[in-house]
């Protein structure tokens, strides 16, 4: 009988929206915006219609989530930070849009390269946040963030980000990607160890 499939549809429609209360009354003066609310939400048991609030509430981001590039800076003994970036252009090379643009540091005596670029620059307009650039790059100084509220009145003025605007210290990047950055850290430790193993098996007297 035509009409049949509209009032299975309706009566679906119905139950959810009656399992929306009735989830609501369960979870009284909770908030669903917790890890707990969110796990909850997320598992195949939840019931009922699930609204974020936006931007008053917001879903926690993954940590595999990625967005704009940042430029990661370290920190020396005496406070100050520097720039992991060593300005080699791989990363200007293989993204696909072609929207980064880097400004190399010269010798002012005998006009050869620096290691550390004057100015980095990236259209996060055109940017497609692939994350070519972060997987590239040799130094570790390119990763992802999290910051995708990027809304502004004038893209022309705001949307080019500059070295300044792109730097982030190490610490920042540990606090978005914890399990990433010990898994980095780690192996940079070890390869660290190699070397001094192998300078130490290069200096001891041949027996």
């Amino acid at each position: 009988m035509y009409g049949i499939g509209v009032l299975k549809g309706m009566w679906v429609t119905l139950v959810h929206f009656i399992q929306t209360f009735v989830d609501d009354i369960k979870w009284a003066g909770k908030r669903y915006y917790t890890p707990e609310g969110i796990a909850h939400r997320s598992s195949k048991d939840t019931k009922g219609i699930f609204t974020v609030q936006y931007p008053e509430e917001k879903l926690p981001v993954p940590e595999e989530f990625r967005y704009i590039p940042i430029l990661l800076q370290e920190e020396d003994e005496h406070g100050n930070l520097h720039d992991r970036c060593t300005s080699c252009g791989i990363c200007a090379k293989v993204c696909p849009p072609q929207c980064i643009w880097i400004v190399r540091t010269e010798d002012p005596v005998t006009k050869r390269p620096v290691p550390e670029p004057v100015d980095f620059f990236i259209d996060v307009d055109i940017c497609m946040n692939c994350g070519y650039c972060a997987e590239y790059c040799p130094f570790d100084a390119i990763k992802m963030d999290h910051d995708y509220e990027l809304a502004t009145f004038d893209r022309h003025v705001q949307n080019i980000y500059n070295k300044e605007k792109l730097s982030k210290p190490v610490s920042y990047y540990a606090k978005i990607r914890p399990t990433n950055y010990a898994r980095e850290e780690a192996l940079r430790a070890a390869e660290a160890a190699k070397k001094v193993e192998a300078a130490a098996a290069k200096a001891a007297p041949a027996s």
